[in-house]
């Protein structure tokens, strides 16, 4: 792996999941939740790893625009209704570019609350509209996880983290990564949300 977002607790499970995201992509916030269900109750470890839909300067989005409101329409607003959860289109325009957010992912796991946070900033975006591209969200999300959110300073600025992203997203495209989420359990890769039977059944076979 590529990106240093391991914990002990990865080397403790029976299954590895390497899960690609964009924290601005809503069906990593509804494929989380799919992740989480499939894999309840086994021993998994989920590295999460970046994929960047519009990396700088590539333009992001803006939701007052024509394509977000219809694709949100059509596909992601039906989706989540059926899943059950809350997400809304969020209005910051345009939308954040999300490699600062994905530094902050290698401090918090390094802090071994990567999931957490995860968590924390995909629901700080489609639920609490969120900035997430600003160092002061993403440092009241880390203090809200109870880590010291000074120490992800050294971190947007280190050398080091900004060439283990860099290498994680040559490693997705190496990967041949084109949507996300993607879910890689050992050979198998199952690109967009995964059917929940299919994914608890591969996982369970790597761990027997």
């Amino acid at each position: 792996m590529s990106q240093d977002a391991s914990t002990d607790a990865d080397r403790g499970a029976r299954a590895v999941l390497r899960v690609w995201i964009d924290f601005v992509c809503p069906y990593c916030l509804l494929g989380e939740q799919v992740i989480r269900a499939a894999t309840e109750g086994l021993e998994v470890a989920i590295v999460w790893m970046p994929f960047e839909l519009r990396p700088y300067p590539t333009p992001t989005l803006r939701p007052e625009d024509e394509y977000l409101p219809i694709a949100w329409k059509q596909g992601v607003y039906p989706a989540a209704e059926r899943m059950g959860i809350t997400i809304r289109l969020p209005t910051i325009s345009p939308q954040p570019y999300t490699r600062k957010a994905f530094l902050g992912l290698q401090y918090a796991a390094e802090q071994g609350q990567g999931d957490a946070y995860v968590d924390a900033v995909l629901r700080a975006f489609f639920q609490q509209d969120r900035d997430i591209g600003q160092t002061d969200v993403l440092k009241a999300i880390l203090h809200d996880l109870g880590l010291d959110p000074s120490g992800v300073d050294a971190v947007l600025g280190s050398p080091l983290h900004a060439e283990r992203h860099d290498a994680a997203l040559r490693e997705a495209q190496e990967a041949g990564i084109r949507a996300v989420p993607s879910v890689a359990v050992g050979n198998r890769l199952f690109s967009g949300i995964p059917q929940p039977e299919a994914l608890r059944g591969e996982v369970i076979q790597q761990i027997t």
